[in-house]
């Protein structure tokens, strides 16, 4: 096909052609919306970095839950703030810790959400790290072991999936084996699979106050110039038993979010992060670009990419646009 035979604006004349022939359509059901937990009592703490996403105690959190509900959204994922932290993260593994307590208060009042847990033990140290700290080092294994004990504490108090962030060499094995010798074998994983060293994640550092104390997290999370690794690294995810496979973050890395759909066949999520919703919020408020076309524009392309799953802060957002039609 040539001009002047085919002409392809023929297809974008309206609206409803435009609709008819669109090949990607973003929904609702593609979303899982991060929240923040904080211990206290109607607590609602803006994150200067992040606008209109909040620290919330767990009353709050509950009807964050219930609204993201009643938008549709599927699930949300939670992020907690402890009140006291310490070398070896104890309060990640109480019964009342504060995840432990969210999870347990939405699914007695927002039962039909799912309500996933990131097992990841930096908001947890007083060192900010995202492992135990073994000689100056990160230790890998015996992370592993409070990893696990973390997961299985999640999913006794009613988790409907774990999402293992860490990126300790082993971690979805051993949250594998751990939930299933407790007898939580139908509790599925989410590994964070391809998870990079990216400047992205300043602001969600400072909404869960996990920023590290000495040092940085090149030694475990990805070098962003490596595509083969992070195949690799899916790879043993797959292997150790993930039911849904994840990059992170999300726009830098379209390209790897394009090869893992083309080389691995399960649920592929990307995580939309902190600094890509701040950019946008940012120019939006400078009147620098529009934020809600900008805001669906990335959705879709990471859609696009082959991203089955998008966790997004835009998630509530991104449901009423959907919801306008």
């Amino acid at each position: 096909m040539q001009f002047p035979q085919y002409r392809p604006r023929r297809l974008r004349r309206n609206e409803n052609f435009r609709r008819l022939v669109r090949e990607t359509q973003l929904s609702v059901n593609d979303f899982i919306y991060p929240l923040f937990v904080v211990t206290g009592k109607k607590v609602k703490k803006p994150i200067p970095s992040m606008p209109g996403i909040f620290q919330l105690s767990v009353d709050n959190i509950v009807g964050e839950a219930a609204r993201a509900k009643e938008l549709g959204i599927p699930g949300v994922i939670l992020f907690g703030i402890p009140e006291k932290k310490d070398e070896m993260a104890s309060q990640a593994l109480i019964d009342d810790g504060i995840i432990q307590t969210a999870v347990r208060e939405i699914k007695a009042k927002v039962p039909d959400i799912l309500v996933i847990t990131d097992v990841c033990i930096c908001e947890y140290t007083s060192h900010g790290h995202c492992g135990i700290i073994e000689n100056g080092e990160v230790a890998n294994d015996t992370t592993l072991e409070v990893l696990s004990e973390m997961a299985i504490s999640h999913a006794r108090a009613g988790a409907d999936m774990v999402a293992p962030s860490a990126m300790m060499d082993g971690q979805v094995g051993a949250l594998r084996d751990g939930l299933d010798e407790a007898g939580f074998e139908s509790v599925p994983i989410m590994g964070y699979s391809a998870k990079f060293a990216s400047s992205f994640y300043g602001p969600f550092r400072e909404a869960a106050e996990s920023a590290p104390a000495f040092g940085d997290r090149k030694s475990y999370q990805m070098d962003p110039a490596n595509c083969d690794e992070a195949i690799r690294e899916i790879t043993l995810d797959v292997q150790e038993g993930a039911d849904i496979i994840m990059v992170k973050p999300a726009l830098p890395y379209l390209d790897i979010i394009r090869r893992a759909k083309e080389e691995f066949d399960l649920p592929l999520a990307a995580y939309n992060v902190s600094g890509e919703f701040a950019m946008i919020k940012a120019a939006s408020q400078l009147g620098w670009l529009d934020g809600e076309r900008a805001m669906m524009e990335v959705l879709t392309a990471i859609k696009r990419a082959g991203a089955d799953i998008i966790i997004t802060y835009f998630a509530p957002e991104a449901a009423e646009v959907l919801r306008r039609g």
